[in-house]
């Protein structure tokens, strides 16, 4: 009796841990920050600090695609930086509002072409202004306002960039 609940302990702790790797396996873009933010009808606080996180996850998932397959070059070599910095001011509000940090892992495909991923920058900050737009809009702390709002005006500042890029 006792291998086999050995046994049967051992399934199940398998089980488990392959649940836990299918939540935790990589989603595209469709199904996290901007697009799924500025879908919600009923927007937490905790929600949007998700949502912003998972946007500022996703921005840097895909300027570093493109810059391992186009190399490093601007304005992507800058603007990944500038997402690592919004990472790390969002980071401390989830935690300060215990809200659980969203999984960092993304399914996505490089874009065919520089102009193809310039053109993939613009929309990715147009969602990503759109998405804070909305969250402003909301009643929010003033710490979590101040930072949508900085990152808000940031990417204002890196739409520019993808834009004048476009134009050349």
């Amino acid at each position: 009796m006792g291998q086999n609940w050995r046994r049967l302990w051992g399934v199940v702790l398998v089980l488990c841990l392959l649940s836990a790797a299918a939540g935790a396996a990589a989603v595209g873009p469709e199904q996290a920050g901007a697009r799924v933010a500025l879908a919600d009808g009923n927007l937490t606080l905790a929600k949007m600090l998700t949502y912003a996180l998972q946007d500022e996850y996703l921005a840097r998932a895909e300027y570093r695609l493109i810059i391992q397959n186009f190399g490093s070059k601007r304005p992507f070599s800058n603007i990944i930086q500038a997402e690592e910095q919004h990472i790390a001011m969002l980071a401390p509000l989830l935690n300060q509002y215990g809200v659980p940090m969203p999984p960092d892992a993304f399914s996505l495909s490089a874009p065919d072409t520089f102009q193809a991923a310039l053109q993939a920058g613009v929309k990715a900050e147009e969602e990503n202004i759109a998405m804070y737009d909305l969250f402003l809009r909301q009643e929010l702390p003033d710490p979590v306002r101040q930072v949508f709002t900085h990152l808000r005006d940031a990417s204002y500042n890196h739409l520019g960039a993808f834009e004048r890029n476009l134009g050349k």
